[in-house]
């Protein structure tokens, strides 16, 4: 017996991501002042110093877009059993990994850089699943 009747691993998947991009998205907007002086710290002396305003609008629309698609691909695959709109979720999920990957390297965050490895690997595995 199962919760789900098929596809659970995926599900689990997409509801972890987002769970992770949703709270992402209202925690950036809800305090936006707080997060642009933590980025702008964090990024202190860096090529990013003076734009992270910028920067932090185009991550937003990056989390709020994987959001978007992993919803609606969450329902499509429990309610329509389609996987495409799931997985082009988990693929900008994983180019938006892959930006803040960049940014904790170049702002010399190798264990932040490290912390991103995991949900990427998981995010990988969920693109694996759906294809």
């Amino acid at each position: 017996m199962s919760i789900f009747n098929k596809n659970a691993a995926e599900i689990l998947i997409l509801l972890f991501f987002i769970v992770t991009y949703l709270f992402s998205v209202l925690e950036k907007i809800g305090d936006w002042k707080n997060t642009v002086n933590y980025y702008t710290n964090h990024f202190k002396n860096t090529i990013f110093e003076k734009m992270i305003s910028v920067l932090l609008v185009n991550i937003l629309i990056f989390e709020t877009a994987t959001t978007f698609f992993l919803t609606f691909g969450l329902y499509s695959l429990v309610f329509k059993n389609e996987t495409i709109l799931a997985k082009v979720g988990l693929e900008i999920s994983a180019i938006t990994l892959l930006q803040f990957l960049v940014g904790q390297r170049i702002a010399k965050d190798y264990p932040g850089a490290m912390n991103i490895t995991v949900y990427f690997i998981l995010n990988i595995i969920g693109i694996y699943l759906l294809t």
